[in-house]
């Protein structure tokens, strides 16, 4: 079973290692490590980690908090694609694909942030945006009232207030809006909130796919 553990740990040598040893310790492999956000004294850091099926998910837990100053922020299954090439491939794939670029930024845009699921929206008409496309998980919904337009700049926004479907603010849904052209991409995860760096990350991608699938489109 493999998993994604945000960790917050103290910006010293060493650190990851004895996170590193502290999971070897309890029988985790890790698969994988994105270094997330630096801030003062601290860095954010996922992990995708592999435990043996006789192991429970609080034993990563306890694991990484033996270690001094270590805080695990959150914990989820993850099911995920493990590749460091992430950006890349999705802009080769949407030059590659033009005629089917939305719903491929859509499936490469939840991957490489590790969410639940994206959308593309057009141009809202009316305070209302039409779907345009999604990726193999998201939401069967056609439009959305978007009440907070424009997209830009990237932001978290807030499930709650009306305008999400219920069950977005009920399972916890964390969502982030980024400029799309005229439009905007939607993610949303599960139970993993967005750091500063993370939106923008996900302004820049956006405005680079976006280049790259005008471009496509036009060739």
């Amino acid at each position: 079973m493999s998993y994604l553990l945000r960790i917050v740990l103290p910006d010293r040598p060493g650190a990851l290692g004895a996170v590193a040893t502290a999971l070897g310790g309890v029988g985790a492999d890790i698969l994988s490590l994105d270094v997330i956000e630096r801030g003062p004294g601290t860095a954010t850091d996922d992990l995708v980690v592999e435990l043996p099926p006789d192991k429970l998910a609080d034993t990563l837990v306890s694991a990484a908090a033996t270690v001094e100053g270590v805080k695990v922020e959150s914990i989820r299954p993850y099911a995920g694609q493990i590749d460091p090439h992430r950006e890349l491939e999705l802009l080769d794939s949407l030059a590659a694909r033009p005629d089917e670029s939305l719903p491929v930024l859509a499936d490469g845009v939840a991957r490489i942030f590790r969410g639940g699921w994206a959308l593309v929206l057009d141009e809202p008409v009316d305070g209302i945006s039409a779907v345009l496309a999604g990726g193999s998980s998201a939401p069967q919904v056609t439009t959305i009232s978007v009440p907070w337009w424009p997209a830009k700049p990237a932001r978290v926004l807030e499930a709650a207030g009306g305008w999400a479907p219920a069950d977005w603010d009920r399972l916890g849904t964390e969502l982030a809006v980024a400029p799309l052209g005229q439009g905007a991409l939607l993610v949303g995860r599960p139970a993993l909130r967005w750091l500063p760096s993370e939106l923008v990350r996900l302004q820049h991608l956006a405005a680079i796919a976006w280049s790259v699938t005008a471009a496509a489109a036009s060739a």
